[in-house]
């Protein structure tokens, strides 16, 4: 029997666990450049962090997902970017992914979000209401893996731009 999982704000001490977390998670993946760990800690260190929730197993954290604002081409104010979500391999296919989406996109909506977006696998993001962006890009990414979920108004037309902690590519300086 699992013990039960809480998802909780980021906490003061999370830091380290969240990147060797999300290293872990990330490490195998084809699609991954294994610098997740490192945008974490540079949208961490920028203060764009607009939500940042841990999911937590028995005190120990088994997974994380980030929200940092994003800058629309066309004006557009308050949307957001979801990622990057990482679940510890062995606590993956539980639901900890999806719970922690679902109360980070609860948490965004109560910010005031007119939306989401993010860069991901269409077949995962489609459940949570994640569509194509029609008329809205982002610059090199192929649109079968750039999604939005509009929460309030139209969606934006142009391109996105992510914080610029995305291009982080290692450690932080202290």
């Amino acid at each position: 029997m699992q013990s039960a999982m809480i998802v909780r704000d980021e906490a003061a001490g999370d830091a380290s666990v969240i990147g060797e977390m999300t290293e872990a998670a990330f490490k195998t993946l084809a699609v991954s450049d294994q610098t997740e760990q490192f945008v974490i800690e540079a949208l961490r260190a920028a203060k764009a962090l607009a939500v940042s929730l841990v999911a937590e197993r028995a005190g120990r954290i088994v997974g994380h997902v980030a929200f940092s604002p994003v800058t629309m081409s066309d004006g557009t104010p308050d949307w957001y970017g979801l990622g990057p979500v990482s679940v510890l391999p062995a606590c993956q296919r539980q639901g900890i992914g999806t719970a922690l989406i679902e109360e980070g996109l609860s948490r965004v909506r109560r910010l005031g979000a007119r939306g989401c977006c993010l860069v991901g696998h269409p077949e995962y993001y489609g459940r949570f209401g994640f569509v194509r962006a029609e008329g809205l890009a982002h610059e090199g990414i192929p649109p079968e893996f750039f999604f939005v979920l509009p929460l309030a108004g139209p969606v934006p037309r142009g391109l996105v731009h992510f914080h610029p902690a995305f291009m982080a590519k290692g450690p932080q300086p202290a």
